[in-house]
């Protein structure tokens, strides 16, 4: 087994080797295989000759699918899961590489009608299969289009709306208006799969009590707008327009986003754009742009992941010893240097007295910043050149200013947390809707002000943070995190930012947390967390450990003992021993985009926090190899 030293040591030289010669890290940002099926339905509908790449993603597909004909989202869940399957099912026969008769097919299909049919599909899945033919609209959108032209004195407008929740749902609010559906010469037919044909119940999830009268009132306020019918859905639409063209990134694509750019295709050809228009074809390009490559077949990345890894890795090679002289952390800070935003984005809306300084999570992000991207870049930028001390000052006044009114942090927008909005059966309404203060981000926030900035209790910013952060603790012990997985994730992110804070060591909240990493600790001395968690909204555990889970928990214990207990060496030794060891937990999800629906696996996290941790371990241990 190696010791401290020479696994850190090892680390650092995979790390350094695969830096790219722009000084970013491009490591995959995976998202298991919806947006490889989606990828094969457009090219399939755009009628682009790309039969390599639908073929390699086909591939892919293909080679996930289980005995039972079903596909996952994660290695534990049980038996699969029923929108992926119909998401890859239809993929794989659009494709044309598969049909009906084949072997595999015929238990997908068998799989999908023993689930109950496309009508038991999530509400993504159905807007997919509505907008390409495969499944009736409903009668009546819920949502009418004027809807976006409602001001901000409504008790509901657009802008109340996450921007991750804003990007994907205004063109679909379109399509769904229209009742655009587009198929093409190639299209298969699913119609085997509705199991029985209801009108009430085919969108059953827009007819529930609550939902259906908080839809009346939007509606209400959309017929109450001054003007014709006919001018207002004009002026709807060219709003809608306007929204998707002002958002566009130099590739193309909609804020960077697979999903918000594959909509926006869509509601354009809806509007009578032709398949070879110019924004849609270099739309097209952006999305292959962001292919890489896995397990040798390509894989369309929801996004780049480059700023994001580029900022923890550059952090995290200055924690394990390098100067910030060092070539490769002089390129990596260079590189993010180079994508510290300095235009006006919507986060403006609900913080109109702050500047642009921030960063996105992207590579090609440019008007998106987000405060764990921002806070992340300035840990690595901390040291370098006192040239760059004003583009730290400017990324620092971004992230103090982005502090919600309940003393807690956001992700993306100010204050964006009506709770009204959770009332819509929209899939994922609480975290896709609304951008609250979440446990991870305002842990992170205020470990990145304790320790870098020297902002501690008794500050005021850093007194409504801690408050927050107490407050939201689970009875339990733990917090749950909003962007990986999931309360080990929370509860390291909550320890780190307490301590660094200034809270005391002894406090009841921080007592009571450690004790819960360690009464959930492996016998082998590691930690893993299931996917299961984000769905079951309670700790649910793996019943294996994983490289990211122990290395989050043991930083987590370090940042609050002042001695290595048997818990912590124990865990040390598991990152020690399992390093290089390859097996399917190396490939399990970190991170989530939406509970049930979209998981993320970075490949730069086996490295990544493994390193940290050893670090931290032996920084404030003094541990000499």
């Amino acid at each position: 087994m190696h010791s401290v030293q020479s696994e850190i040591d090892r680390l650092v030289r995979v790390l350094k080797k695969d830096q790219t010669k722009d000084g970013s890290w491009n490591y995959p940002f995976e998202t298991g295989l919806i947006t490889d099926a989606y990828m094969i339905i457009l090219l399939k509908l755009l009628e682009q000759n790309e039969a390599h790449l639908i073929h390699s993603a086909a591939k892919r597909i293909e080679s996930r699918q289980l005995e039972n004909g079903s596909w996952k989202l994660f290695h534990d869940e049980p038996e699969g899961n029923l929108s992926l399957t119909i998401e890859c099912y239809y993929a794989l026969l659009y494709s044309g590489h598969r049909n009906k008769a084949d072997r595999n097919m015929r238990k997908a299909r068998k799989f999908i009608l023993s689930k109950g049919g496309l009508r038991k599909a999530g509400m993504y899945t159905k807007f997919l299969l509505a907008m390409t033919g495969q499944y009736k609209w409903p009668i009546v959108f819920p949502v009418p289009i004027e809807a976006v032209l409602l001001p901000s004195s409504f008790f509901i407008s657009i802008y109340d709306i996450s921007v991750f929740g804003r990007s994907n749902l205004i063109p679909i609010l379109l399509l769904g208006n229209k009742k655009f559906r587009l198929k093409t010469h190639d299209t298969p037919s699913l119609s085997d799969l509705i199991i029985t044909r209801n009108e009430e119940e085919d969108w059953e999830e827009f007819r529930t009590g609550e939902a259906r009268s908080l839809f009346d009132h939007i509606a209400q306020g959309a017929k109450a707008l001054i003007g014709l019918p006919r001018y207002l859905h004009s002026l709807a639409i060219e709003a809608v327009k306007r929204y998707m063209f002002g958002r566009l990134e130099a590739d193309g694509t909609l804020y960077n986003y697979f999903s918000s750019t594959f909509y926006m295709i869509i509601a354009l050809l809806s509007l009578g754009h032709s398949k070879n228009d110019p924004v849609i074809i270099k739309s097209v390009k952006g999305l292959k742009s962001m292919i890489c490559i896995i397990d040798g077949n390509v894989h369309f990345q929801y996004t780049t992941a480059n700023v994001w890894n580029t900022s923890l890795i550059s952090y995290a090679l200055q924690e394990s010893g390098l100067p910030s002289e060092d070539l490769s952390v002089q390129r990596a800070n260079q590189y993010l240097l180079s994508r510290q935003q300095y235009k006006y984005g919507d986060w403006i809306i609900h913080n109109p007295d702050a500047s642009p300084g921030g960063w996105g999570f992207s590579d090609l992000n440019s008007i998106n910043p987000d405060v764990d991207d921002t806070t992340a870049s300035l840990r690595a930028l901390n040291g370098v050149n006192p040239d760059y001390q004003q583009a730290w000052t400017r990324g620092l006044q971004y992230a103090l200013s982005m502090q919600n009114n309940d003393g807690g942090w956001p992700a993306f927008e100010k204050n964006v947390n009506n709770k009204l909005l959770h009332l819509l059966p929209i899939q994922g309404a609480e975290y896709i809707l609304t951008d609250p203060s979440t446990p991870d981000l305002t842990g992170r926030t205020l470990e990145f002000l304790g320790n870098y900035v020297n902002l501690k209790i008794p500050d005021d910013r850093v007194n409504k943070g801690v408050d927050w952060i107490l407050r939201n603790q689970k009875s339990v012990g733990s917090w749950y995190g909003r962007w990986g997985i999931c309360y080990i994730y929370g509860t390291w992110a909550a320890l780190t930012g307490l301590s660094a804070a200034g809270v005391s060591p002894g406090h009841p909240s921080i007592i009571k947390a450690a004790d819960w990493l360690i009464q959930i600790q492996n016998e082998d001395g590691g930690w893993g967390e299931s996917c299961l968690s984000d769905i079951q909204r309670r700790y649910v555990p793996l019943g294996s450990s994983t490289l990211t889970h122990t290395a989050w928990a043991a930083d987590a214990l370090i940042s609050v003992f002042d001695k290595p207990g048997p818990h912590i060496e124990k865990a040390i030794s598991f990152l020690l021993r399992e390093g290089e060891r390859e097996g399917w937990t190396n490939h399990y999800p970190a991170g989530q985009g939406m509970a049930n629906f979209f998981y993320i696996h970075y490949h730069s996290y086996r490295y990544v926090f493994p390193l940290l941790t050893l670090s931290h371990y032996k920084q404030k241990y003094k541990v000499e190899n």
